[in-house]
């Protein structure tokens, strides 16, 4: 049964800080050595796979390997809902925050074995705006450390941290007015994550109740207050992450669940999706999308 698998694998060539040839001629050993059939190509610059429908189909494709980040991952699962093809993914990026989400580890030999190997399980993901998302977006600070990150010469984790305490000290809350199950609030805040994973990635997780596949979405608020209360509140967030009311924006750190919701945004505040810059809007229609597509998981 699993030499009748086959594979196309998609690698990133500016993902993270790790030798793509490297992964490269692991993944085509290992898979030659294990008798699949498989083709290695180099994930699509647009970020458009338009073509990956028709290509799964007609070569009888029943696993797709993304070797990249979060974006990547983004850009290729979105197309594949409806197929009921695998996605495995062997972190490449600077934040790998669905593979940390779902146990893979960042080793590309071990997140081979757990695609070769791993149970088959579909996965939620969500829409704002119409527009896919496999497991995080922000808007505000965050967004907008993504925003200038992406424009580094250099990626990795080192200056992620550099971009993330540089805009720390000079960041300032947007004002929102978010509506979700059945309320209204008005809020001032720093940053809002809307998360299907229960982390931003490299392992600090901002929405720990959050699961892949529980058809709820996790939503993180953090509001104005001092910068010292700010670094408090978030830490107490990761370690509890107790969840409180919707209309309870007198928390510094408000954490609720829910299907779906509206975001107004009059300040612009910037956004990303996936780590991945985005264009902002003034207004943001947020759902979730139940059983979007099959991960492959230890």
């Amino acid at each position: 049964m699993l030499k009748q698998r086959k594979f196309l694998v998609f690698i990133n060539p500016v993902s993270g800080t790790k030798s793509k040839a490297g992964t490269r001629m692991l993944v085509e050993k290992v898979l030659t050595e294990n008798h699949f059939k498989f083709e290695v190509l180099p994930a699509e610059r647009s970020g458009k796979y338009d073509f990956l429908k028709e290509k799964i189909a007609k070569d009888k494709i029943t696993d797709i390997i993304i070797c990249g980040g979060d974006g990547t991952v983004n850009q290729i699962t979105a197309y594949l809902q409806g197929t009921g093809i695998n996605a495995g993914i062997i972190p490449m990026g600077s934040g790998n925050g669905l593979a940390f989400a779902a146990g893979i580890p960042k080793d590309p030999g071990r997140a081979l074995d757990i695609i070769l190997t791993g149970k088959s399980d579909y996965i939620d993901a969500f829409t704002i705006n119409n527009k896919f998302s496999c497991m995080l977006c922000g808007l505000g600070f965050d967004a907008q450390v993504a925003h200038d990150f992406a424009k580094q010469p250099a990626r990795g984790i080192t200056t992620y941290i550099t971009q993330t305490l540089k805009h720390f000290f000079v960041a300032v809350p947007y004002p929102f007015v978010i509506k979700a199950n059945g309320v209204t609030v008005k809020t001032e805040a720093f940053f809002i994550s809307i998360a299907n994973s229960n982390q931003f990635g490299n392992h600090f997780t901002i929405a720990p109740k959050a699961s892949l596949s529980d058809g709820l979405l996790d939503i993180v608020i953090v509001n104005k207050t001092g910068k010292l209360n700010l670094i408090l509140k978030i830490l107490k967030q990761v370690r509890n992450g107790i969840v409180s009311p919707v209309d309870d924006p007198k928390q510094t750190v408000q954490y609720f669940q829910t299907k779906k919701m509206v975001i107004s945004n009059p300040g612009l505040a910037p956004l990303h999706i996936d780590g991945e810059p985005a264009k902002t809007a003034v207004r943001f229609e947020i759902e979730i999308i139940e059983k979007a597509f099959r991960l492959l998981q230890p």
